[in-house]
C-alpha cells in the first residue's frame, strides 16, 4: 500500500528499474567480436575452454580479475525515494 503521493508498487517500480541499469551496465561490459588466443595484457594463451565459454575474451584469467577488482559499477541515486528530499 502506497500512501501519500506515491502510487501503488511504486517501490517495486524502483526496484526493478535499479535491477534493469545494473544488468545493463554488466551487459555493456561483456567482450564482442572475436575472441583472442593470447591476453591483450600479458600475451599469455588464453584456454580454449575460455574462449569458447565467451565468446570475444581478451584477457586471460589473471589479467580478467585484475580488470574486475579496479572497475566499480556505478548505480545512480533516485532522489525522489530519499526521505531528505521530500522534506524540501
Amino acid at each position: 500500500m502506497a500512501g501519500g503521493f506515491t502510487k501503488d508498487g511504486a517501490v517495486q517500480e524502483q526496484i526493478d528499474a535499479s535491477i534493469a541499469d545494473a544488468v545493463s551496465q554488466v551487459r555493456r561490459r561483456l567482450p564482442k567480436g572475436e575472441s583472442l588466443g593470447a591476453c591483450e595484457i600479458c600475451g599469455e594463451p588464453i584456454p580454449e575452454k575460455r574462449r569458447q565459454a565467451i565468446p570475444g575474451v581478451r584477457l586471460c584469467l589473471t589479467c580478467q580479475q585484475e580488470e574486475d577488482a579496479q572497475q566499480k559499477i556505478e548505480t545512480g541515486y533516485n532522489r525522489r525515494g530519499s526521505k531528505g528530499s521530500q522534506l524540501k
